[in-house]
């Protein structure tokens, strides 16, 4: 990309000063960082082993990031608040490879009802998330899953993707994420911020349908493993229906707010890991991986605001992620959720993805080309350009990708 189109971002405010955006505010207390400046893919927080905290944590950090270590791999049990309809019995069963906090091989079912104008998510009907176990005293009742909402017009599949570096992506300003969606790539590209109801912009899920990383970690104990805590304090129900007496064993909340925070913690500081040595494929790889603009949406690196600890403030991290929506192609499109349409999603960071082994939101590709050529709409261009590659080079870009 030409040096006059980069943009640069001011370390301390988060800003970005753009060549081709309105001008904004800027207090800038070090010099302008160029996330595109590939010298700064050698600058960024990293782990010296996978499932390690980042550096320069509190004594009582670290301390809750080893209680959140064992509550994120406890097992739950119907006595202890499972279910009664889940998916998981623990976050650590679905987040496993290789060690806690990476992906799994699970394949999860996502449903919503989309009108072209709106989006409902069927909350009252059980969605989005079907829930496909049941705790024995369910199953000894005949239900063994949950059941598909009425009034379902799409239906997603949702691969287990890593959680590494999340308290990263949660300490990117809304700022800097509406600054980048600001930015007019070539190609067609242009992602938008998935701005929610309440103002605040979203960046957790396939969708971009949470903004803060304590609501997703508390919403995916409800979701996942169906256990009630703080924010979720109220028992779901099988697509609506009430779910028979006497098999919900635990009392609500099921999982007590020191716990949740302790989870959180683990989550939230849990490092991204080291990309491997680049070999020189790889590294020719990197330089054709911006050469055919995977980076309008790969954004190599971003930049944290002011977070409250004080470890992920103002870090520069390899999140290979604009954090925006982008229209994916019809061919792509599933459901609506949040304030994305069936055919966006947000762009998926590729941290830690050698450690995957399918590809893509629905976890149905197989190879880094495959998900590469199911990459339409704004991506079409930037797909047709990787595949008119030759094949060395096309290898030299899964090099690349699969070092990171």
């Amino acid at each position: 990309m030409p040096r006059n189109r980069s943009m640069q971002l001011a370390v301390a405010a988060g800003w970005f000063t753009l060549a081709c955006a309105a001008p904004e505010p800027k207090v800038f207390s070090a010099p302008p960082f160029d996330p595109l400046d590939e010298g700064n893919d050698t600058i960024a927080v990293v782990s010296a082993s996978p499932g390690t905290p980042v550096f320069g944590l509190s004594n009582r950090q670290r301390q809750l990031f080893a209680r959140g270590v064992l509550v994120f791999d406890d097992s739950f049990s119907s006595v202890r608040g499972l279910g009664p309809l889940f998916n998981s019995a623990s976050c650590g069963e679905c987040h496993e490879d290789p060690v806690l906090g990476g992906p799994g091989d699970e394949v999860e079912v996502h449903v919503s009802n989309f009108t072209g104008s709106s989006c409902e998510t069927l909350d009252a009907l059980g969605g989005p998330v079907v829930q496909q176990d049941a705790i024995p005293e369910l199953q000894d009742l005949g239900i063994v899953s949950e059941d598909t909402p009425q009034g379902a017009t799409g239906t997603g599949l949702r691969s287990t993707p890593a959680v590494f570096g999340m308290g990263l992506l949660d300490a990117v300003s809304d700022q800097t994420i509406k600054a980048i969606a600001r930015l007019r790539w070539p190609d067609g590209v242009h992602g938008r911020a998935a701005i929610l109801p309440d103002g605040r912009v979203g960046r957790f899920g396939r969708k971009a349908t949470t903004a803060r990383l304590f609501d997703f970690n508390a919403g995916a104990f409800f979701n996942e493993m169906g256990v009630t805590n703080p924010l979720n304090p109220v028992e779901g129900t099988n697509a609506g229906k009430p779910l028979p007496p006497n098999v919900d064993l635990a009392p609500d909340p099921e999982l007590d707010a020191a716990s949740l925070e302790a989870t959180d913690m683990f989550v939230r500081v849990l490092s991204p890991v080291a990309p491997l040595p680049l070999t020189g494929e790889a590294r020719r790889g990197r330089q054709l991986f911006r050469q055919v603009r995977c980076t309008s949406c790969h954004l190599p690196v971003l930049i944290t605001g002011n977070a409250s600890i004080r470890a992920l403030r103002f870090r520069l991290f390899r999140a290979y992620s604009d954090l925006l929506l982008h229209d994916l192609g019809d061919e792509n499109a599933d459901m609506c959720n949040g304030v994305a349409n069936p055919n966006e999603f947000r762009t998926q960071p590729l941290m830690g993805i050698r450690f995957q082994e399918a590809f893509m939101h629905d976890g149905a590709s197989e190879t880094i080309q495959d998900a590469i050529q199911r990459h339409g709409g704004e991506a079409s261009v930037i797909r047709d350009r990787f595949f008119g590659l030759t094949p060395s080079d096309q290898a030299a870009v899964v090099a690349f990708v699969l070092s990171l």
